[in-house]
């Protein structure tokens, strides 16, 4: 099964956390550091290599998203307070980083 997000939802509060609902009938809150820290572009991870040349202390505590954008029916684009959004998260990558960092929810 093709997993794809049903809900994206920005959390308000101070929490942090980016809640997402798969066709699945799953729903994740994960926080904005890890979803950011995983971003997939080649100024974040080496294109030949694949390894990650962002370092978790390169991101700010409080990043957050500051739009986020559908890229076909396959991927989300998020531009962050950090002025990044050159990262395409296809979502089947998504739907791993949710299981990897993410809270479930009932």
């Amino acid at each position: 099964m093709l997993r794809t997000p049903t809900r994206i939802e920005p959390d308000t509060s101070t929490r942090g956390n980016m809640h997402l609902s798969w066709n699945s009938g799953e729903t994740y809150s994960v926080p904005y550091f890890d979803l950011r820290f995983e971003c997939p572009c080649a100024a974040c991870v080496d294109e030949k290599t694949g390894r990650r040349i962002l370092k978790r202390e390169d991101i700010a505590q409080d990043v957050r998203p500051m739009g986020v954008e559908p890229i076909g029916r396959y991927a989300l684009q998020i531009r962050w307070s950090d002025n990044h959004a050159t990262g395409m998260y296809h979502f089947d990558r998504l739907f791993e980083i949710c299981g990897k960092y993410g809270q479930k929810k009932a």
